[in-house]
């Protein structure tokens, strides 16, 4: 049953969602309404293209026979619009888009003079002259050209590429040292679990426009995870007709994929459906070169319905269903006792959204969904230390209201939203070795099905002002957490930047406050007093929300009107470091607090979207991350609880990789076809192997892996890799067409060690020389 303070908090929220009149899940994207005629007024269908290359988007497009065209989820920046039509002189111009209030432009296409020329340059949209902070954009055309070298990881590999992101063990991202607050915004929903490959289902990154990535002057409108933010817009843009797209490929480890899609548009009607599967003998990251047990197979399928009833009103559902199976790798001891664990993940998904434009300043929309996810984890007889069974899940219901309005200088938006979920957890295990446990550890153990609610509702308000070159974002966020324990905040974000125009430069400094609710997976389990008799010592707190003040500067440059600068210092101080821990040697990890933590650094990119024939990008990142104890909440069994309440020493924290290092080079070649080389470096993450012998390292790991760790400096030893990469149209005419491409990823076949023996990762060593070629058809 509820707690009687969720009761009192939903009411309250209640009463705020019939008065506030508003929604959409976060969206933080506008929209381009259209139309053109010619000086008689009659409606002209012009060819035209979209372009902001700060935004790395890109869109061509045919206007309607009305000679209107609307251009859904566009990235707030500055766009570079030109239209082309038979017997018409071409237009070309900028439209800003900095509200989701619908930007409307009329356009009058003059009579073609003999002889027409337009000089278009898009280095006016490198910078957005009104952003308040850095974020990162991935185009459409960079989603096309990346094979991942493990399926499932097609999006999670372009964001890690992103400076102050870490990759760690099976997939796991980290941004700028924070440990599993990654959110995932797709066409608005939130996401704030896990979304790495151990935890959940893949996106099907051929629906994938765009994404955007955040860590720093977050609009008020996000909250509960906010290490970093990924914004997944899917493909809006359907032609009339029917149309589709197919995808199949293969790669090294027996690796098989594909994936398929079909839409239908008419008048004021969008159709569309996917799906998608794979099969491969590599999903995660293995622990030994021998690459134990590690198949993985998933498929999926989505579908959408949009309609506009008018040019005001708009409905869109969308349906999504997912399934991946996967073995747990193992071990060379657990490979040689014939191990097997099977993990089941399933995740179902239904979203609705309507939007109102009241007036050419007032935007209303409303949204929810509703998620069902579920996790089984099962062993055989033979597994070793410990056989463990495992079935947990929730089913999650969001819903939201904003209103957004534009008023002179000011970009406004307010809102409510929330989270109500109830959450199921069960497992039980047994102990096969017990010389790898403290002595007096249970050695049988069942946590019966247990459920709870949680409750995660919030309100904000935000403004953009533009005052003169001065741009100022400021916001206020509240937020309830309800579940284990019960706790509010507040959350002031502010954000302040000036453009000089003469230089083409943006100078811009953030600072946020954050309310980070902790992970929710094996929570329950982690908190029940149940686990007080699993061990003769235990520790068992309460975790806490962590609470954070992030501080970023920086500026933005143009460069020859080709090439994009971005360079950023940051700091963040955290009060409930969260982390994760696992109990005992089930693989089964849940949520940990430390008293506080400090991370900082510097970043600079610099890219080039197009160049004559080349294109690329050159990120740096350097930061360091220093955590300190107490710990202030997690479970702790035996050894490791002894200490906890009092154990005040500084520590580096287990994303804590200083320098990091990435670039691609991509060549246009003739007839269609490219070339792209990429190389990525990281100076190694922290091996917390606490007073291990040597010869027992080498036992269990053998010299070859050992050889990577710098038992010194108790860090792994740099990792590096070199990738290749080429493609071709071998087929265009009208709506067909078809592409091909391969990929060789790691090829020098190094070996990378990406956490040794960590006390919460394990080992996980990176891919080796990997190939993968796939061919895509559309029609």
């Amino acid at each position: 049953m509820f707690h009687s303070k969720n009761m009192r908090v939903i009411a309250i929220f209640a009463l705020f969602f019939l008065c506030a009149l508003s929604t959409l899940a976060q969206r933080v994207r506008g929209e381009l309404h259209l139309e053109v005629h010619d000086p008689h007024g009659t409606a002209v269908s012009p060819i035209g293209e979209l372009v902001s290359e700060a935004n790395g988007f890109r869109r061509a497009f045919v206007a309607g026979p009305e000679g209107r065209y609307v251009a859904q989820d566009l990235p707030f920046g500055v766009y570079r619009l030109t239209l082309q039509a038979e017997g018409f002189a071409p237009w070309s111009d900028l439209v800003e888009i900095h509200s989701e209030v619908p930007v409307r432009v009329a356009v009058t296409l003059g009579v073609a003079p003999v002889t027409t020329q337009v000089q278009v340059n898009d280095s006016a949209t490198l910078v957005d002259p009104y952003a308040t902070g850095v974020l990162y954009s991935i185009g459409r055309q960079s989603i096309e050209e990346h094979n991942a070298a493990q399926p499932g990881r097609e999006l999670l590999d372009l964001v890690s590429e992103q400076p102050g992101w870490v990759y760690e063990a099976n997939g796991v991202l980290h941004p700028r040292g924070s440990e599993y607050d990654v959110q995932f915004v797709v066409d608005g929903l939130p996401l704030t679990q896990n979304r790495s490959p151990a935890f959940a289902p893949s996106f099907d990154a051929g629906e994938v426009e765009s994404l955007r990535v955040l860590t720093a002057s977050f609009p008020a409108e996000y909250g509960r995870k906010l290490g970093g933010i990924v914004e997944v817009t899917t493909k809006k843009d359907v032609q009339t007709g029917w149309h589709g797209r197919f995808d199949a490929g293969g790669g090294s480890f027996s690796t098989l994929n594909g994936a398929a899609g079909l839409s239908y548009a008419r008048e004021a009607e969008r159709f569309s459906v996917a799906g998608e599967g794979f099969h491969t003998d590599r999903y995660l990251d293995s622990p030994v070169p021998g690459n134990y047990t590690n198949r993985g197979n998933a498929e999926g399928f989505s579908a959408s319905y949009e309609r506009d009833f008018s040019t005001s009103d708009r409905l869109r559902a969308t349906v999504m269903h997912n399934v991946v199976r996967f073995l747990v790798p193992n071990e060379l001891v657990q490979q040689q006792a014939s191990q097997r664990q099977d993990l089941l993940n399933t995740e179902t998904s239904g979203q609705i959204y309507f939007q109102h434009t009241i007036s050419p300043d007032l935007f209303l929309s409303f949204s929810g969904s509703v998620r069902d996810s579920s996790a089984t984890l099962a062993s055989n007889a033979q597994a070793t230390p410990v056989i463990v069974s495992q079935d947990r899940g929730y089913r999650e219901g969001y819903l939201r209201a904003d209103l957004a309005g534009h008023r002179g200088h000011h970009d406004w938006k307010t809102g409510v939203d929330g989270i109500f979920s109830p959450v199921h957890e069960a497992l039980q295990y047994m102990i096969t070795d017990p010389t790898q446990f403290d002595p007096g550890t249970q050695l049988n153990f069942q946590f019966p099905y247990q459920q709870k609610w949680d409750v995660e509702p919030s309100i904000y308000m935000q403004d953009q002002m533009r005052l003169g070159r001065w741009n100022v974002s400021a916001g206020l966020r509240f937020d309830h957490y309800g579940f284990v324990v019960h706790e509010s905040a507040w959350s002031p974000r502010v954000g302040v930047s000036r453009f000089v125009t003469e230089l083409n430069l943006l100078l811009h400094a953030s600072y946020d406050r954050v309310f980070q609710t902790p992970a929710i997976e094996n929570l329950l389990l982690a908190s029940s007093p149940l686990l007080d008799a699993v061990s003769p010592s235990v520790l068992r707190l309460p975790v806490r929300p962590g609470r954070g003040h992030f501080y970023e500067g920086g500026v933005t440059k143009a460069l020859f009107g080709k090439l994009r600068l971005d360079a950023n210092v940051f700091r963040r101080d955290f009060r409930h470091y969260s982390d994760d821990d696992v109990l005992l040697d089930t693989g089964v990890s849940f949520p940990i607090a430390f008293a506080k933590a400090r991370i900082f650094g510097e970043e600079v990119r610099a890219e080039v979207s197009q160049w004559g024939r080349f294109s690329g990008y050159l990120s740096y990142a350097n930061q360091s991350g220093i955590g300190q104890g107490p710990i202030t909440g997690g479970l702790f069994l035996g050894n490791d609880a002894a200490n906890a309440l009092t154990d005040t020493s500084k520590f580096a924290v287990t994303q804590d990789q200083r320098n990091s290092l990435g670039a691609r080079v991509r060549f246009q070649a003739p007839r269609h076809a490219w070339l792209a080389m990429g190389t990525q470096y990281g100076s190694g993450l922290p091996a917390d192997i606490g007073n291990a012998n040597v010869s027992d390292l080498l036992a269990a790991f053998g010299q070859q892996i050992l050889h990577r760790v710098d038992l010194a400096r108790r860090r792994v030893r740099p990792n590096f890799s070199f990738d290749v990469a080429a493609g071709a149209e071998i087929y265009h005419k009208e709506a067909r067409s078809a592409t091909l491409q391969i990929q060789v990823a790691n090829l020098a076949n190094r070996l990378n060690v990406i956490n040794f023996a960590s006390l919460f990762s394990g080992t996980a060593l990176g891919e080796p020389r990997s190939v993968s070629a796939s061919l895509r058809l559309t029609f």
